[in-house]
């Protein structure tokens, strides 16, 4: 036996909170090996976690199932209150991106997955979160009607495996009722679904989780916040006047001292119709500067425009988004310049300013 050899056989055993493997989430500690006696450490939240017996066996049983002679001795150990502190739920998601708007019907969901879509287009690693749980529309959008979450055992804990589309894992409350269904919760049930999104979801390893939320400042724009560190909020309106003055309401939100969450940026969607036959002609039948406006009340930067396209409204109810098109044209074009520059907003916001916390309380 040696460290490298008893690492590899950990590296098979799962974290029951996040699914990932001990090793990689820095959970073994001070490996020593002395002749058949393999002693080592765990690092845990709390000593009082649930599936601990279920972890310790499992420990035991990947060294012993290759070393049947192998004496092994797990000792746990609580994290300090510092490195608690900094933690997140899921560690292993470096980057999580929500897409606000203050009213509905501006095409927030439309630019949640393409913007996902996008980025994954752009050799990131993402996953999309379906957060509106009073309408989602996630499943339609990529064409994962009818199907539903497996659930798998991971050293005692039951965890939802997301489904995927277009190689993004993705989870939504929309493959979990009937599509039919109305969902009728109050705000306490509704803050257990987000944080089983989170808790109890096999999320890969990603670089972003695109979280797509509800309309308005309500009760899963303040669980979100309470749960995992957001890295920054993407903004979505129309030019609209009336829909620019409810999307400053949401910024007004994060930007609160207690939540202090950073506007990324803005994305004007339906900026100006455009005929598919006739991509050069701009007609601005919801107004103009509503983008601008909310970029500048947010001191942040317009992300892109997107133009009123048929073929974005026919994808989305098709499950094959703009960026998935292969004849994609203006409509590809202009979510994958919203995708390029997100990743660049995300790669300043992380640079300049320090990681945001998750918020304790809120009064």
């Amino acid at each position: 036996m040696d460290k490298e050899a008893i690492l590899k056989l950990l590296a098979t055993v799962k974290d029951p909170q996040t699914g990932r493997d001990i090793v990689a989430a820095g959970m073994v500690e001070n490996l020593e090996i002395a002749g058949d006696n393999v002693n080592f450490t765990l690092a845990v939240p709390s000593l009082q976690m649930q599936g601990k017996a279920d972890l310790n066996f499992a420990c035991i049983g990947a060294i012993v199932d290759q070393y049947p002679n192998a004496n092994v001795n797990v000792h746990f150990m609580a994290r300090t209150a510092d490195s608690q502190k900094s933690s997140s739920a899921v560690p292993h998601i470096k980057n999580i991106i929500a897409v606000a708007s203050g009213k509905g019907g501006v095409g927030k969901s439309t630019v949640a997955v393409n913007l996902a879509l996008g980025l994954k287009k752009l050799g990131a690693r993402v996953g999309l979160m379906d957060a509106d749980v009073y309408g989602p529309s996630i499943p339609t959008m990529l064409g994962l009607v009818g199907q539903r979450p497996k659930v798998q055992d991971v050293t005692g804990q039951m965890k939802m495996v997301p489904l995927m589309a277009y190689g993004m894992p993705t989870i939504s409350i929309g493959n979990i009722i009937e599509p039919e269904q109305a969902v009728v919760l109050r705000g306490p049930r509704l803050a257990a679904i987000i944080k089983q999104f989170f808790n109890d979801v096999l999320w890969d390893e990603l670089d972003f989780l695109i979280v797509d939320l509800p309309p308005g400042t309500g009760d899963v724009q303040l669980t979100l916040v309470q749960t995992v560190p957001v890295t920054g909020v993407v903004l979505v309106t129309t030019p609209q006047e009336v829909a620019v003055a409810d999307a400053l309401k949401a910024m007004n939100m994060f930007l609160l001292p207690q939540i202090n969450v950073p506007i990324l940026g803005v994305v004007e969607n339906m900026a100006w119709f455009t005929p598919e036959e006739l991509p050069d002609n701009k007609y601005y039948i919801f107004g103009q500067g509503g983008g601008k406006k909310l970029a500048l009340a947010s001191q942040s930067v317009v992300l892109g425009q997107v133009p009123l396209v048929q073929g974005i409204r026919e994808g989305g109810d098709t499950g094959k988004p703009a960026v998935e098109q292969e004849n994609g044209g203006i409509m590809s074009e202009a979510f994958l310049h919203v995708a390029e520059n997100t990743l660049r907003q995300v790669a300043m916001r992380n640079e300049m300013l320090r990681p945001t916390q998750v918020v304790k309380m809120m009064e």
